[in-house]
């Protein structure tokens, strides 16, 4: 196990002179916080016997129900008995890894990758393959050659990890056509799709991208979360699999955590049951769009010749490259010193690639704070590339400026 490189942000990048452009966290200031409360206390008053004690491994029952609901909108039906109820969807992750996984394994994986699921594929000594995309998502054909060549050399395919909806770091969506593409091909290939979704109703045009699950319940285990949609403190997430594979996640789950904790289940359900969710995700639809087009603006106006980046249509981020022979690794110190944060794009990858390219994620910072991160980092890029202009690559990795950051920095 290694610290993730966006966790090592996070002591420097919450620094109030700052501008973070780095972290993901939802905002949830637009959260009903009176209404939270109140059922909060009803819940405690009413059922507290219930929310504070031990609970179902698999998951309360009423909340899974709700689970089923709320996943309709990508497009799938499913039956309550086949959720599992997680800490959060990176448990999920976890437990369907440590299932499935062999040292020694592969898992195919988009490049670039979320970095959580990096850090738990490498802890269970997964070997990871990545397969290239573009605008429109995971490309099918790199997906088939990358099958090929595994297949070849004679090592086992355990899954396919994907994020097809406003990915994380990449901010691009897969069209319909691809999702369909890439189902057909890892059918043939009897290779297990990971469909990890926690964006999937976090779109600006108000479409809600179909699920690969939708089409297929035997070929996909879906993977979803409320830290997007509620609140990423309650912890907590599902995985949705066939009936063989459920089981096995419930026992997993039982030697993990004995259950999910049932206050969070029980606070979820509640504000399901007795509060207009889905009007609550338009709003916050609306104030990550504001956001984006706040950043899509800035990096237009500000960012000099040869960067480029993805224009998401939902989600919470842009992948950013930067002009030929910058590292964005090397950059972050300097970065930091003129009080912006990013994350370099070398996170998302496992094989050591990605060090032209960064996450800017724009969900947490204010419009004006986003305008100003921009500024900020727009100025560092041109300095490294006048820097590099003078003196070449050398000079540019020798200049001074702050160590690394590091979890324990103050």
């Amino acid at each position: 196990m290694t610290a993730s490189e966006v966790r090592s942000l996070f002591a420097v990048a919450s620094r109030p002179e700052v501008v973070s452009l780095a972290g993901g966290m939802p905002n949830i200031s637009g959260l009903p916080l009176d209404v939270v409360g109140s059922l909060v206390n009803d819940l405690v008053a009413k059922r507290g016997m219930t929310a504070l004690q031990y609970g179902s491994g698999q998951g309360d029952p009423t909340l899974r129900e709700h689970i089923c609901d709320v996943m309709r909108p990508v497009g799938i039906v499913a039956h309550p008995d086949d959720v599992t109820v997680t800490v959060g969807s990176q448990q999920a992750l976890d437990l369907v890894t440590r299932i499935f996984i062999d040292p020694g394994d592969v898992i195919l994986a988009e490049a670039p990758s979320y970095v959580g699921a990096l850090g738990t594929f490498r802890s269970y000594q997964a070997s990871v393959v990545h397969v290239e995309m573009d605008d429109h998502g995971l490309v099918p054909e790199r997906l088939s050659a990358a099958i090929e060549a595994v297949r070849a050399a004679g090592k086992p395919i355990k899954f396919l990890y994907t994020i097809p909806s406003y990915h994380n770091p990449a901010g691009v969506s897969m069209t319909a056509a691809r999702r369909a593409e890439v189902l057909e091909i890892c059918r043939r290939a009897d290779v297990l799709i990971i469909e990890d979704d926690p964006y999937g109703l976090l779109g600006f045009d108000g479409e809600v991208p179909r699920a690969i699950r939708a089409d297929d319940a035997e070929q996909v285990i879906y993977l979803g979360s409320f830290s997007k949609t509620f609140a990423p403190g309650l912890r907590v997430g599902w995985a949705l699999a066939p009936h063989a594979v459920r089981e096995k996640l419930v026992l997993a789950a039982e030697n993990s955590v004995l259950c999910p904790p049932a206050f969070s289940q029980l606070t979820v359900s509640e504000y399901l049951a007795n509060h207009d969710w889905m009007a609550q995700v338009k709003d916050f639809r609306e104030t990550y769009r504001e956001r984006r087009d706040a950043m899509l603006e800035a990096l237009d106006d500000l960012m000099p010749a040869g960067a480029h980046w993805t224009r998401p249509t939902g989600g919470f981020y842009v992948w950013l490259t930067l002009p030929e022979g910058i590292d964005a690794k090397a950059m972050l110190p300097r970065a930091v010193t003129s009080r912006v944060a990013y994350v370099p794009g070398t996170a998302f990858f496992a094989d050591g690639f990605g060090s032209r390219s960064m996450r800017l994620s724009y969900c947490y910072p204010t419009p004006e704070r986003i305008r100003e991160g921009v500024r900020r980092l727009a100025q560092v890029i041109e300095q490294e590339m006048e820097l590099r202009a003078t003196f070449g690559a050398w000079g540019a990795a020798q200049r001074p400026g702050l160590d690394a950051p590091a979890p324990d920095q103050s």
